[in-house]
């Protein structure tokens, strides 16, 4: 179905799992990964999998791929916490990288059948408006700038290049594969390994600042229809429940799922990139246009997370 795929920053979490997803209906998979934050041994072991660690900023090494590839999923990125730490970073990384990528697929891109940019909700700060559809934008961190900013080129090279081109707004994915290992994991991981640990379930600010939980695999089934839809080429779509959760709910979620009888919490002061008070996605652009579906619920997400986990213990 897909033939050759490149998957850059198939080392993170959602990159992972998609090359999962996609692994039995690729000819062969090519990924680009720094490692920087991304685990080499979160990549199956396959005849089918090539790795290569390196930038997305290389252009040598994008030179040699894109000719190769006919789908190109590009999830590499620096993170939000990252991003205010280190902006120069934040806009090598996900401003310049998206630009050399496109650059790219230009040039050396005969193949190409779509290019997915995995973007984030990110871009809308602190929502005026609730649900948020895909036309408002609150550009207020580097993260969302940087991202942002690449969703523009994307469409400068669908309008000017005809490169086939889909955008996904993914919002708090979580699931599966989602290890606290990683120090700029989500708040997900972060409150299962707490409570694991027996330790508090650190909350910044008050906890009743709300975000929208998308479980991975409603995430990914996103990314395998835009793919297989011509009427996606060229579009925005965001990627949400629609629910908005408090986290001091999301901490009580997990503490039932996990049968935690702790009553542990650790209030701390806001970070500088805890801007949103709610977050409510709409995504009926996606529903309705290439009928994607929300499959899980909050806790049926959190119980196939928790199982997983468990099963991790054992290996």
């Amino acid at each position: 179905m897909f033939g050759n795929v490149l998957v850059t920053g198939g080392a993170g979490f959602i990159g992972s799992q998609l090359i999962r997803k996609i692994l039995p209906l690729s000819q062969h998979i090519y990924v680009i990964d720094d490692l920087s934050t991304g685990r080499r041994e979160a990549i199956p072991i396959s005849p089918k999998i090539t790795f290569i660690e390196d930038s997305i900023t290389n252009k040598k090494v994008l030179k040699n791929i894109i000719p190769k590839v006919e789908y190109v999923f590009h999830l590499a990125c620096s993170n939000i916490l990252k991003s205010v730490d280190d902006l120069d970073l934040d806009f090598h990384t996900n401003l310049l990288g998206g630009f050399l990528l496109l650059q790219s697929a230009k040039i050396y891109g005969s193949n190409l059948k779509r290019f997915v940019y995995a973007s984030t909700t990110s871009i809308y700060g602190d929502a005026a408006n609730i649900p948020t559809t895909e036309d408002y934008y609150k550009i207020s961190l580097p993260y969302a700038a940087s991202k942002f900013s690449t969703e523009h080129y994307c469409s400068v090279y669908y309008h000017m290049y005809q490169l086939p081109v889909t955008v996904l707004r993914l919002s708090n994915v979580y699931g599966p594969g989602q290890t606290s290992s990683n120090p700029y994991c989500g708040v997900v991981a972060k409150f299962f390994e707490a409570v694991e640990k027996n330790e508090p379930l650190v909350i910044y600010g008050d906890g009743h600042q709300t975000r929208d939980f998308t479980f991975i695999e409603d995430a990914l089934d996103a990314f395998l229809l835009v793919t297989i839809n011509e009427e996606a080429i060229g579009q925005v779509y965001n990627v949400g429940t629609g629910m908005e959760t408090p986290i001091i709910k999301l901490a009580k979620e997990i503490k039932t799922v996990t049968g935690s009888t702790q009553n542990l919490k650790a209030f701390k002061g806001k970070r500088p990139v805890d801007i949103v008070a709610r977050r409510n996605i709409d995504s009926l652009k996606i529903q309705m246009e290439l009928q994607w579906r929300i499959n899980h619920s909050l806790s049926e997400g959190l119980e196939k997370t928790f199982k997983w986990l468990e099963e991790e213990k054992i290996r």
